[in-house]
């Protein structure tokens, strides 16, 4: 659930409040956006990825409030830490970019089965006509 607006990171630049899909932020003219609806808050962490000042922090708990310091944030290294993860930051590899997962393939293990693959008729074998059963 979003937890805190940095008040000395914000440029009011008002991201947040367009790409938030519940409308939890409310823009203040000449001043930071607020946290107005806080209970609409679904962690999606959208505006956490978008906020090019890393002055947001959406706290994991989807379902309660985490009480959280800006200092302490500060010092974790959580302020715009999601976004960091997943490679947002500019000049950074995306997270897909370091996932190494594709490696397994390489040592000949099982392959996934494509979704829809098992409805999928053997190669030769006559497709069925709707009024015969299969």
């Amino acid at each position: 659930m979003i937890e805190l607006v940095s008040d000395e990171r914000c440029i009011d630049c008002d991201i947040c409040v367009r790409v938030c899909p519940t409308n939890v932020f409310d823009a203040v003219p000449g001043g930071h956006p607020v946290i107005a609806r806080k209970e609409d808050c679904q962690t999606c962490f959208m505006c956490e990825l978008y906020c090019p000042a890393d002055a947001l922090f959406v706290a994991p708990e989807a379902d309660e409030t985490v009480p959280q310091r800006e200092d302490d944030l500060h010092e974790r290294g959580l302020l715009g830490g999601y976004r960091a993860a997943v490679g947002w930051r500019p000049g950074q590899a995306p997270g897909a970019a370091r996932d190494q997962s594709f490696r397994l393939l390489a040592l000949g293990g099982p392959r996934p089965t494509p979704p829809g693959a098992a409805l999928a008729k053997p190669a030769g074998e006559p497709p069925h006509s709707p009024t015969q059963s299969p």
